[in-house]
C-alpha cells in the first residue's frame, strides 16, 4: 500500500515536470508545488541543494536530544534498601569493624534493610532511606553524640544496590546498570550496554523516565559526541533500543536491482548508497535528472508528503546524494531517460498498427 501510494505521488510530480511521456504530450501542474503545501492535497517538491541539506542538518542535530534530557543535573547519591555501608568512627573499632579489623571492609559493611531502615550500635533502626551520604553522616554524628564524646564519623557506600538503569532492545548485554554517587551519563551507559550494530536502530533509542518516553538519535549525536556526556541519567531510567528490521527504503524505477534495501550494517543510509545496493542507476535507460525521493506516502492523511529530487548529471551532484539520509518508509524513483519513453510508447503502439494494416491488407485482398 505505501508503494501504491508513492507511485501515484510520483506520476503527479513527473506531470507537473513536463515529462514527455511521448511526442508532442504534456500535463498539467496541479496538485504539486514547490515550497510550502497550501492545503494537505497538495504535494511539496523540493530540490535537493547544499542549502537544504545544511538546514536539514541542523535541525537533526537540535531534534536529536530532547531539551529536557539536557536540563536535568544529577542529585547527591540517596541511600536505598540493599545499600551496603561502611562507618567509621574515627578512635572506636568496636563500631567501625565489628568484624574485627583484620576483615575485609565489605565484611564490616552494614546492609540497609527493605523497610529503608539500619541497625547501629547504641543507636537502634533508624530509617536512612533517601537520606544522602552527608544527611547521614551528620544524623549519625548527632545520635553517637549521646554516647560517644566528640564522635569523627565518615560514611561509605561500599556495595551499591539499590539504584539502576534497566536495557532493553538491540544490546549485547542487558543486565541492569548500578547507579552510584558519581554520575552516570547516556554515553557510558550505552558503552556499557554496548550496541549490536547488526541489528540497532540508533536513529531511535528511548529512554523511558517517570513514565515518559524521550526519543533520542543517536546516529546525529554522532556527530557531536559531547552531547550523549551531557546526558546525565536517572535512578529508574530505562533504555530501549529498537531492532532495525523493519527499516527499510524502497528503491525503483531505471535502477538495475529494484529492490527495498534495509539499514542492517549502518545507522544512517544516504541516497547515493541506496541506489548503489541496488546496483546503481541503469546506464542506458535512467534518466539522472529524474532522481526522486518521496517521503511520507505512507501518512498521507496527518502530513502532505514532499518529494525530493536530484539532478545528479553532474559528479558534484553525487556529493550531495551521499550527504542527503534517506529515512524509513522512503521511496526512491529514477526515471527513464527521453529516448525510453519514446521506445516504451512507439512499443505499445506497433502492436496495434501492425493490427490495423493486417486488417487493411485482409480487406484488400477480399475486395479485389
Amino acid at each position: 500500500m505505501k508503494t501504491k501510494y508513492a507511485l501515484l505521488i510520483l506520476v503527479n510530480v513527473l506531470l507537473v515536470n513536463g515529462c514527455v511521456w511521448s511526442p508532442g504530450q504534456q500535463m498539467s501542474k496541479s496538485g504539486v508545488v514547490r515550497g510550502t503545501p497550501k492545503d494537505s492535497s497538495e504535494i511539496e517538491l523540493v530540490d535537493i541543494t547544499p542549502q537544504l541539506l545544511q538546514a536539514d542538518h541542523s535541525a537533526a542535530l537540535n531534534a536529536a536530544v530532547p531539551q529536557a534530557l539536557l536540563d536535568y543535573q544529577p542529585e547527591p547519591y540517596r541511600i536505598g534498601p540493599g545499600d551496603s555501608l561502611y562507618i567509621t568512627v574515627w578512635d572506636h573499632p568496636e563500631l567501625t569493624s565489628p568484624a574485627g579489623v583484620q576483615q575485609q571492609t565489605a565484611a564490616n559493611g552494614r546492609m540497609v534493610r527493605s523497610d529503608g531502615t539500619l541497625f547501629y550500635p547504641y543507636i537502634g533502626s533508624f530509617k536512612v532511606a533517601g537520606m544522602t551520604i552527608e544527611e547521614l553522616r551528620q544524623d549519625l554524628t548527632s545520635k553517637l553524640a549521646k554516647y560517644v564524646e566528640r564522635p569523627q564519623v565518615d560514611v561509605n557506600v561500599v556495595g551499591y544496590n539499590s539504584q539502576h538503569v534497566t536495557f532493553v532492545g538491540a544490546f549485547l548485554k542487558t543486565d541492569p546498570q548500578t547507579i552510584t554517587a558519581v554520575p552516570l551519563t547516556l554515553g557510558q551507559a550505552v558503552g556499557y550496554a554496548t550496541i549490536n550494530p547488526d541489528q540497532a536502530n540508533l536513529s531511535n533509542l528511548i529512554l523511558n523516565r517517570d513514565g515518559h518516553d524521550y526519543h533520542v538519535d543517536l546516529s546525529t549525536v554522532g556527530d557531536t559526541p559531547n552531547l550523549t556526556k551531557d546526558i546525565y541519567l536517572k535512578p529508574g531510567d530505562r533504555l530501549f533500543l529498537p531492532y532495525n528490521d523493519t527499516k527499510e527504503v524502497y528503491v525503483m524505477g531505471e535502477v538495475m536491482r529494484p529492490a527495498q534495501v534495509g539499514f542492517r550494517t549502518v545507522a544512517n543510509l544516504s541516497l547515493t548508497q541506496a541506489i548503489g545496493r541496488v546496483g546503481g542507476l541503469n546506464p542506458t535507460t535512467a534518466n539522472g535528472k529524474e532522481i526522486y525521493v518521496i517521503r511520507g506516502a505512507n501518512n498521507l492523511e496527518s502530513t502532505p508528503p514532499k518529494v525530493f529530487q536530484l539532478d545528479a548529471r553532474s559528479p558534484t551532484a553525487f556529493a550531495l546524494g551521499d550527504q542527503f539520509m534517506v529515512k524509513p518508509g522512503d521511496v526512491v524513483f529514477v526515471g527513464a531517460a527521453g529516448i525510453t519513453r519514446w521506445n516504451r510508447v512507439i512499443s505499445q503502439l506497433l502492436p496495434s498498427a501492425s493490427l490495423i494494416t493486417n486488417a487493411a491488407a485482409a480487406n484488400y485482398s477480399a475486395t479485389h
